[in-house]
């Protein structure tokens, strides 16, 4: 599934469009996860893009006529930009087209979904409105985190995955965050001093910013909309490497409420 450098990296990727007028819109499915609001996309056309955001793993693209499109990846969806004569490709669901250029969703597994709302009206979206701190705002900070750890039973793992505390860390990212910070996944969230979790703060943003900075991971099915892979799973220290050593010590691999977790035991305390 796509985590949030991957989802800031397609933002980044899609900025070429700002500007751009709709010309039409082709919708293929009319059920992704959620049914497709076919009728209320089409009101996009016409109108020009005015801005491409992120908010946790969601793309949040602005119209002038006040609409937004909210994408969220799921676990294989894509944008992909192309120009406007290529080829239909087989799970391409919705097409957006613009004089020389056309954006596209596609979407194997259909887990992901496209929604569009009044602009204004985003953060009170549902799925939106639950959403914990951003783990790159300012205001996800020691003191945030511990308020949220510091009675939980709940593996420190775990809180990381939980979009209702932190939005953005995925499964591959909590791994690696993990590791820098010297913590143990296997750690629940009372067991960790105060200074612990300002470790795994300054962690989650060294990680999360080296990512981008690499385009994201492509491990699986992403690929940033320009047809670009990522590259920072070739900076993995523990995920994916069980039964590898690093710094002398073996790499161990755990199921953790249903996720695959690696870590160094010997290193992460």
């Amino acid at each position: 599934m796509p985590e949030l450098p991957e989802v800031e990296t397609t933002v980044k990727s899609l900025n070429i469009l700002k500007n751009k007028k709709v010309i039409s819109v082709d919708i293929h499915s009319k059920k992704l996860r959620y049914s497709v609001p076919h009728l209320k996309i089409k009101k996009i056309i016409n109108y020009r893009i005015i801005n491409i955001k992120r908010i946790s793993k969601y793309v949040i693209i602005d119209f002038a006529n006040l609409k937004s499109i909210i994408t969220h990846l799921g676990m294989s969806g894509r944008l992909r930009i192309t120009t406007i004569n290529s080829a239909i490709k087989k799970h391409d669901h919705i097409v957006i087209k613009f004089k020389n250029l056309k954006l596209t969703y596609n979407d194997p597994r259909r887990f992901g979904f496209v929604d569009i709302v009044n602009s204004d009206k985003i953060n009170n979206i549902k799925y939106i409105k639950k959403l914990g701190k951003d783990a790159l705002d300012k205001n996800f900070s020691e003191d945030y985190l511990y308020d949220k750890t510091c009675k939980s039973e709940v593996l420190i793992k775990q809180i990381l995955l939980n979009q209702h505390i932190v939005a953005g860390i995925g499964n591959i990212y909590a791994s690696e965050i993990l590791y820098d910070a010297k913590i143990s996944p296997l750690r629940k969230g009372s067991s960790l001093k105060k200074y612990q979790i300002g470790t795994i703060i300054k962690s989650t943003r060294k990680i999360l910013k080296k990512a981008i900075k690499y385009g994201g991971s492509s491990i699986n099915d992403y690929v940033a909309p320009d047809g670009t892979l990522g590259n920072f799973q070739n900076s993995f220290k523990v995920y994916g490497r069980d039964g590898s050593k690093i710094r002398g010590h073996e790499i161990k691999k755990e199921v953790l409420y249903g996720r695959s977790t690696f870590f160094c035991p010997q290193i992460q305390k």
